[in-house]
């Protein structure tokens, strides 16, 4: 169906723009992955500028969400709310190189549309200036640029975009066609690139997000892109070759000498930090002392930063030095897979079956961790993307893998990741556990030694057959099924309908825990959460002895942001 276009940039405009680059690099991920040489052949860079784009189609969709349910006028968000979202979702979920340097792009288009004055940039001029400071950031965030790569797609985008007079489809038409003739010229910028016979893998995919733009603003799909360079050098680079040090390694490419694995970085170090703009400078230089392929970007107190290095653990004290850093990802270069043609070490041998779970708090990490199981964490606020959990699955490295999204609102991503997976060959089942605790009660009889599908039987079960409920306080007024709430109200969800509102917390874990025994159980988890009173696990302990003699109590520390989960088997 032809893509009904939007005449100027608002808020619906960067809804279908960031939805149509997630299809356009869906579409394309594989193609871009194949391509992927510089900086380092990992294969994963169509892969990681999809799950970017996914990230921030899911934080644009957030903001029409909470618009339509809280919003009291009529319409949609503003233009700022969306491209912030559009900006912020793009950093927290930016993945690899690629993927961070165009969160960066996205945030500097931000920084433009999203700007306090009296002229609002929503026509053609306001897109080619956000064009131009997007480029322009983005090579900024780079400690090293270099030429070939998907710093001069960009440039190029912009220059053809400020030389283009009339509306957006016009600007976007004139930067996109600007990208794809740079990207055409990446192999005689980039000597790897030429050898090898293809393009910029980043260069390819933001030529591909452009697409997107040009389909927003005109309803056409723009011409299609070749991967291949036009005139392959006969000396072609393996597809798993490894190419680092920036300049220095592509003129020794050039001059006929290869670029040697051994002298590449062997981690990928990737991470979230919350930071003061004086400490990030500070981290840049001593990020760079470290390794290459550094990139930092962000602002306003939170930083996405990639680093190449051969000590992560100094990269990351570097961060806490910085600042808070979290959701960090580690790669080893030289672990035997894609990544790398090191061949110092035999691949790790892939483990039969491996569970994966999303767990909303530190303790419950742990405690899941101890039982054997990969997770993701999930923040109060910040619930993972499915690229999240397709790493998760990479990263348990098994042949089967039990899926526990823990969270009814998790279940299309978890479903979306499991897809992803079973591409890649593993064979995923996804079990759909509402809460951490029914994500207990199935680890609880995990059985590896057993076939398959006896085990995921077996944990479906016992999941299904594990009641849950929380305590949390209410955040805002809201019609409930108990009634109105208020702000700071005690709140008892029951398989996730409020069923008592109160104003204290014991009290109302209390009352949860009697309705919910009423039906009976032979178990009960209590998991606390950081800001739950000290006495009320003893509390509800003794309660529990002296109502039912025959129930079983056990209590964890899970760090959740609800005050109480409960689980009744």
């Amino acid at each position: 169906m032809a893509q009904v276009p939007q005449t100027f940039l608002d808020a619906l405009a960067v809804r279908t723009w960031c939805g149509l680059a997630l299809e356009a690099l869906g579409r394309a991920r594989e193609e871009i992955d194949a391509i992927n040489v510089y900086p380092v052949a990992d294969g994963d860079t169509g892969t990681n500028l999809y799950l970017t784009v996914e990230s921030a189609v899911a934080a644009v969709e957030a903001v029409f969400a909470a618009h339509e349910v809280d919003s009291r006028v009529p319409g949609k968000p503003a233009l700022a709310d969306a491209v912030r979202a559009m900006a912020h979702g793009a950093l927290i979920g930016a993945q690899g190189n690629s993927g961070t340097i165009l969160a960066q792009l996205l945030r500097g288009m931000t920084q433009v549309l999203a700007a306090d004055g009296e002229t609002p940039h929503t026509d053609g001029a306001g897109l080619r200036l956000a064009l131009r400071h997007a480029a322009d950031s983005a090579r900024q965030a780079v400690a090293h640029p270099v030429e070939g790569t998907v710093l001069s797609v960009a440039a190029a985008a912009a220059d053809a975009a400020h030389a283009a007079e009339g509306d957006c489809g016009t600007v976007a038409r004139a930067a996109y066609e600007g990208a794809r003739a740079a990207l055409a010229a990446t192999p005689g910028q980039l000597a790897v690139l030429r050898h090898a016979g293809v393009v910029d893998a980043g260069g390819r995919g933001l030529v591909a997000v452009l697409g997107a733009l040009v389909e927003t603003f005109t309803g056409e799909t723009p011409r299609p892109v070749a991967a291949a360079a036009d005139e392959p050098d006969d000396g072609a680079l393996s597809p798993h070759a490894r190419v680092e040090g920036g300049p220095d390694a592509v003129g020794a490419c050039a001059a006929g000498t290869p670029a040697t694995d051994e002298d590449g970085p062997a981690f990928e170090v990737i991470y979230l930090l919350e930071a003061e703009d004086t400490a990030v400078a500070r981290l840049r230089e001593r990020l760079d002392a470290l390794g290459d392929s550094l990139v930092v970007v962000g602002g306003d107190g939170l930083w996405n930063v990639h680093v190449h290095v051969d000590d992560a653990g100094a990269a990351v004290e570097a961060g806490v030095e910085a600042g808070r850093p979290y959701r960090i990802r580690i790669t080893h270069f030289g672990a035997g897979d894609v990544h790398t043609a090191r061949g110092e070490r035999p691949p790790r041998p892939r483990a039969q079956r491996a569970v994966v779970a999303v767990v909303p708090g530190e303790g419950l990490a742990g405690l899941y961790g101890e039982a054997g199981a990969t997770t993701v964490l999930a923040r109060p606020g910040e619930p993972p993307a499915s690229g999240e959990l397709v790493q998760a699955v990479r990263r348990a490295h098994a042949r089967e893998v039990v899926l526990l999204p823990n969270d009814a609102e998790l279940r299309h991503t978890a479903a979306a990741a499991a897809e992803q997976a079973r591409t890649e060959g593993v064979r995923v089942a996804l079990i759909p556990t509402r809460s951490a605790v029914q994500g207990i009660a199935a680890l609880a009889v995990h059985e590896p030694e057993r076939r398959f599908d006896e085990d995921v039987v077996s944990m479906t079960s016992a999941a299904g057959a594990t009641r849950y409920a929380e305590v949390c306080v209410a955040e805002r007024q809201s019609w409930t099924m108990a009634g109105i709430c208020q702000a700071g109200d005690v709140l008892g969800l029951i398989e996730g309908d409020v069923a008592v509102i109160g104003s204290d917390v014991t009290a109302a874990a209390e009352t949860v825990l009697d309705r919910m025994l009423q039906a009976g159980g032979e178990l009960v988890t209590l998991v606390l959460g950081d800001d739950a009173p000290a006495s009320i696990a003893d509390h509800l302990e003794a309660r529990v002895r002296e109502t039912h003699l025959a129930v079983d109590t056990v209590v964890y520390r899970g760090g959740q942001g609800a005050l109480l989960l409960i689980g009744v088997e």
